[in-house]
């Protein structure tokens, strides 16, 4: 099945869920069009039999009649009302998953900006739950009205047509003038809360650098450019309403004035008249309300389209077969990787090979921009590579069912991401059924129990959207505990240490240290060497390649010696293996041992 039809038949089976409510809904709106002639039936035969009869006993007979038709009438309409309400939610509720985890995923590829597939479910539902779908339930009855009008006088008929037809043109010009400018305004508004999403994320960068006034500007410069497309497509909407208003109205007053005509003929009676008025009032209302709610049509519209193409961009996964739990043995076999779904930009990582054995730690170093995040990304399944394999215990990553590949993966990213919640509830990965035993294993493995203690509350301390209430250091390393929770096979870190003190890097070496004891394979991405201290192989990453992979003792002895071949002092030579050395001096020398071969 191809992603186009999948993402398809996703919003499809939503939909076919909920037939047994459409059909309720569309028979309710026929026994309601049906009832709505009951008032020109009453007028005709008030007009045509009481005021000719002069009969007391029928008008009271009829009006009770009348009285109870729109009774049942009412209790239909807000049936129906109720019905397309539980239609929107039921939909809503069907999609939610699958929408949440698609829009988290394609926000962790990177090419998704200005789209909230959360935010378009909600603006889907709202309009299935509102007057939208009854008006659309109803429009299929203006020809039966005009047919009853017709009935009465094919000239009134006539009239009742050419005005439907006139109503239908209005409507599509509606619809051809509004949709470009409304489309553009709401793509507008997406960048515009782009930036407040970025802003709120960097708050004290903006507001200590005097960033604000600037970003306002452009904040404002969207706001102004999605308001003036949105009022100049308002007041064309407006002035279009208005126009179909005045036409209808024209139209029952030319039914009027025509049938007062063909009543002093003699050719109908006065009741049809005034019966005929009514019903081609009733028949082209459908026409004027949907042009009147046609700026919810069109957000609806865009809505599903959206949703359809974020669940083809991201396919549901079939169901996997559950393998047994991984010793942590890694191999990764000629990857070539870039961004998700951008193959045909440049790579990032090119043939990259490696093995590692379970309780094994790897030290990744390199340059900037050689792909040293990008790999790790790989590593835990958060990028799908281009070409080749990353296996755990020889199963592609990929083939492993993702929620119990989860249990067995730690991630501390370059940047620590955590949740607003309490400290625990992040550790636990906010796990459905937290083990506070596990919580606090992972803490102490982490080497951050005695300063979660020291947290107001401890592990029951709220940190706050982002973490924003804990320094970097503390939220490093409390994303390192999450990292270690339920002691996971593989480990990978991307700069564990780039905001911790001198205590926090020597807890950060003893849980490696510790992870090596029990048989955890870990990655470690550094280029400061406290990290490194505990590696038992290095990979040299320059410009998406392997420049140099092996023991470490070996790694870098033959990088001394390249080194030292170049003409380098011995003193800048050593100092990568050096327990105090940065690796600052390890990029120059791969990009020198790169030249020299």
């Amino acid at each position: 099945m191809s992603k186009k039809r999948s993402g398809l038949s996703e919003l499809q089976a939503a939909f076919r869920s909920c037939n047994g409510g459409f059909f309720m809904t569309g028979t309710f709106s026929l026994i309601i069009n049906l009832l709505m002639l009951s008032g020109p039936l009453y007028m005709m035969l008030v007009y045509d039999r009481v005021l000719t009869s002069q009969s007391t006993s029928t008008l009271v007979y009829l009006s009770l009649l009348i009285a109870g038709l729109f009774v049942i009438m009412g209790l239909l309409s807000a049936v129906r009302s109720k019905i397309l309400i539980r239609i929107g939610s039921r939909i809503n509720l069907r999609l939610s998953e699958r929408v949440f985890e698609a829009q988290i995923k394609k926000s962790a590829a990177r090419n998704n900006k200005g789209q909230d597939g959360v935010r378009d479910l909600q603006t889907l539902r709202e309009f299935l739950s509102g007057t939208g779908p009854s008006t659309l339930f109803d429009a299929p009855w203006t020809p039966v009205y005009i047919a009853v009008v017709f009935l009465l006088d094919p000239l009134l008929g006539w009239i009742a047509t050419g005005g439907a037809v006139l109503l239908l043109l209005l409507a599509l010009i509606n619809e051809f003038m509004t949709r470009g400018n409304l489309a553009k305004a709401t793509h507008a508004l997406a960048e515009s809360n782009e930036i407040v999403a970025d802003s709120r994320n960097n708050a004290e960068v903006l507001a200590s650098m005097h960033m604000l006034p600037g970003l306002y500007r452009q904040w404002q410069k969207l706001q102004h450019r999605a308001l003036r497309l949105q009022n100049k497509a308002s007041d064309r909407s407006a002035s279009l309403t208005s126009m179909t208003k005045t036409i209808r109205l024209m139209l029952q007053s030319a039914i009027l004035g025509a049938g007062a005509y063909l009543a002093i003929s003699g050719v109908i009676s006065p009741g049809a008249m005034i019966a005929a008025s009514l019903i081609m009032g009733r028949g082209l209302a459908p026409v004027e309300q949907a042009i009147g709610s046609w700026r919810h049509f069109i957000a609806a519209r865009g809505a599903h389209r959206r949703i359809r193409q974020l669940l083809e961009d991201v396919p549901a996964e079939e169901p996997r077969t559950l393998l047994p739990a991984p010793s942590g043995r890694l191999s990764v076999e000629k990857l070539f990787a870039g961004i998700p779904g951008k193959e045909g930009n440049s790579l990032i990582l090119s043939n990259i090979s490696f093995s590692l054995n379970a309780g094994e730690v790897l030290a990744v170093i390199g340059p900037s921009a050689s792909g040293k995040s990008t790999l790790a990304r790989l590593l835990v399944g958060a990028w799908p590579p281009h070409h080749g394999h990353v296996r755990l215990d020889s199963a592609d990553l990929w083939q492993w069912d993702r929620e119990q590949l989860g249990q067995y993966i730690g991630y501390l990213p370059q940047d620590v991401e955590l949740l607003n919640g309490t400290v625990k509830e992040n550790i636990a990965r906010f796990s459905e059924e937290i083990d506070d035993s596990a919580v606090v294993a992972a803490a102490m493995n982490a080497g951050a129990h005695e300063m979660i203690l020291g947290l107001p509350e401890g592990y029951n301390t709220t940190i706050g959207a982002g973490g924003r209430l804990l320094s970097g250091g503390q939220r490093q390393r409390i994303g390192l505990a999450r990292a270690l929770y339920g002691d996971p096979a593989l480990v990978v870190m991307d700069e564990p240490n780039a905001s911790l003190d001198a205590v926090g890097e020597e807890a950060l070496s003893e849980a490696i240290k510790h992870m090596k004891t029990r048989g955890q394979t870990v990655v470690v991405v550094a280029h400061r060497p406290s990290a490194v201290k505990q590696a038992d192989k290095v990979l040299v990453l320059d410009r998406g390649r392997v420049s140099a992979f092996g023991p470490k003792s070996e790694v870098f002895a033959a990088l001394s010696e390249r080194n030292a071949g170049d003409g380098k002092a011995a003193t800048s030579t050593n100092a990568i293996t050096g327990p105090g050395a940065g690796l600052s001096t390890g990029p120059r020398i791969v990009v020198q041992q790169r030249k020299a071969s």
